[in-house]
């Protein structure tokens, strides 16, 4: 885990990294007249804008920004800096890092650090030599006056919750089943110091869970319902916010298996559930006057004698009949379950997160996170600009009634499946006929698991929709949901 802190000017042997947008800025304490005319003549010349120098006892790194970027999108750059400078700081096997700005302002400063620490995340445990794998870099220091000691916890524990979440995602089914997650989440609960209760089989199966116990049918292993509820004196919000995430510890597909190279990263599908866990322990530990429940129900799905087929009619918690037409559409059946569970809260607002569709990744690719909502108009609005704001960014699909149409079954309440077009729009429209309350649905399937390093978002589970998450929430304690936040972050 990368240690954050803030510092004074770096020590005269530090590592140090400057970012900076002219090369004009930079000072000449850190660098010789030949070096920084040698980066000025580069940068005019040929654009270049990364350099690295070694002065025996230790380097200076410089990253000049590119011209043109402004708001969120010149934040971004700065991570990616950062991510290239911790990459860099770990090939030369450098225990520290120093980070100053040359014309740079403490925003810029933070995200570059928040896009060095994300990007330093290495999931290495199950190598045989742990330490050969282990990264070098272990302490960033921010060399900035205007960062005070509350940014920097936040982001260190922002950087812990999003690496937490990749570690769960990263974890394969035979260390992790429904029990297994269920038991970190009450971990993490216990460290945010939150309220945690795990409800096991006996408990589904009173209340009737029918989604979630007919995914786990064809399991060895017993499903899990976690709660989270953290409730601090005096929220701001009477009515609870609830966070909602699929748990789906490995998706083999049932019955309408999944084939070729689609199931290998299935022990990601229950990136929603680590996701919300992880949200909602960060506001708890940021101390966000917001009451908030996560509700993360689990289970694999797999085949055995007794799995669910297609053409089996199941009843939800709700009372809500259910025709199968899709063993591979199982998630939204444990959604289901939980979405009507949330309506015991009154809540102000739902939220669910989950890798549900390929429709969904066919559409955005790895760039985004589609959304429908519900009677949330203003909170869609928060959570989209919270997305550019954190590059976490959420496109809104429409919710019209004619797609939950397509989702009606001839011979029960619902089908679990639809036609192929419009796939993650009918998805969310199947959840939503479990709602009565404001409701946003994220289908992030295409952001929570990266099969090739994604810049700061590393290798495997991202954790992506975290920083998103915290942000908005960040934003509902000010009061601002609805409103644009500040994008006064440039220069």
């Amino acid at each position: 885990m990368t240690t954050i802190k803030k510092t004074t000017l770096p020590a005269k042997k530090a590592s140090i990294a400057i970012l900076t947008f002219d090369a004009g800025n930079l000072d000449a304490g850190f660098l010789t007249t030949d070096e920084r005319d040698y980066i000025i003549s580069q940068n005019n010349t040929h654009q270049l804008t990364s350099f690295s120098f070694n002065k025996i006892n230790h380097w200076v790194f410089v990253k000049i920004m590119p011209a043109g970027k402004e708001g969120h999108l010149l934040l971004e750059a700065c991570r990616k800096a950062g991510d290239e400078v911790q990459s860099e700081a770990n090939k030369l096997q450098l225990p520290e890092l120093t980070l100053v700005g040359a014309g740079a302002n403490a925003a810029q400063l933070l995200a570059m650090a928040e896009g060095a620490a994300l990007g330093n995340y290495h999931f290495n445990k199950y190598f045989k030599k742990e330490t050969d794998k282990k990264n070098t870099l272990a302490t960033l220091s921010i060399a900035d006056e205007q960062v005070d000691d509350e940014q920097i916890q936040v982001l260190q524990q922002t950087v812990e919750a999003v690496s937490k979440a990749r570690d769960l995602v990263n974890e394969p089914v035979n260390h992790l089943n429904a029990t297994q997650l269920a038991q970190h989440f009450k971990a993490m609960a216990a460290d945010a110091g939150i309220h945690a209760e795990v409800l096991t089989r006996k408990k589904i199966e009173a209340l009737k869970m029918g989604g979630l116990l007919a995914v786990n049918a064809g399991s060895v292993d017993a499903p899990t319902f976690t709660i989270l509820e953290y409730k601090p004196e005096q929220p701001r919000n009477e009515q609870p916010i609830v966070l909602v995430g699929k748990g789906v510890t490995y998706d083999t597909g049932g019955l309408n298996i999944k084939t070729g190279s689609y199931m290998n990263d299935m022990k990601s599908d229950m990136s929603g559930a680590a996701t919300m866990a992880a949200a909602v322990c960060l506001a708890a530990k940021a101390r966000l006057p917001l009451h908030l429940v996560a509700l993360l129900p689990a289970t694999d799905n797999r085949l055995n004698a007794n799995a669910v087929v297609p053409g089996d009619i199941i009843t939800m918690s709700d009372g809500t009949t259910v025709e199968i037409t899709n063993t591979d559409a199982e998630g939204r059946l444990l959604l289901a379950d939980a979405l009507s569970y949330a309506g015991r809260y009154n809540p102000l607002l739902v939220i669910d997160a989950a890798t549900l569709t390929g429709s969904a990744v066919r559409a955005l690719g790895r760039y985004a996170m589609a959304a429908m909502q519900t009677k949330a108009d203003e909170a869609m609005q928060q959570l989209t600009a919270s997305g550019e704001q954190v590059y976490e960014r959420v496109v809104t699909f429409p919710f019209w009634d004619e797609y939950g149409e397509l989702m009606k079954s001839d011979i029960a309440d619902l089908k679990n499946s639809g036609p192929a077009e419009a796939g993650m729009i009918t998805a969310g429209k199947f959840l939503e006929k479990f709602t009565s309350y404001p409701y946003i649905h994220l289908d992030i399937a295409g952001v929570a698991f990266a099969e090739k390093r994604d810049s700061y978002r590393g290798l495997g589970g991202t954790g992506t929709g975290i920083r998103l998450l915290f942000h908005f929430l960040q934003h509902f304690d000010a009061g601002k949901v609805g409103c644009q936040p500040s994008t006064d972050h440039s220069r």
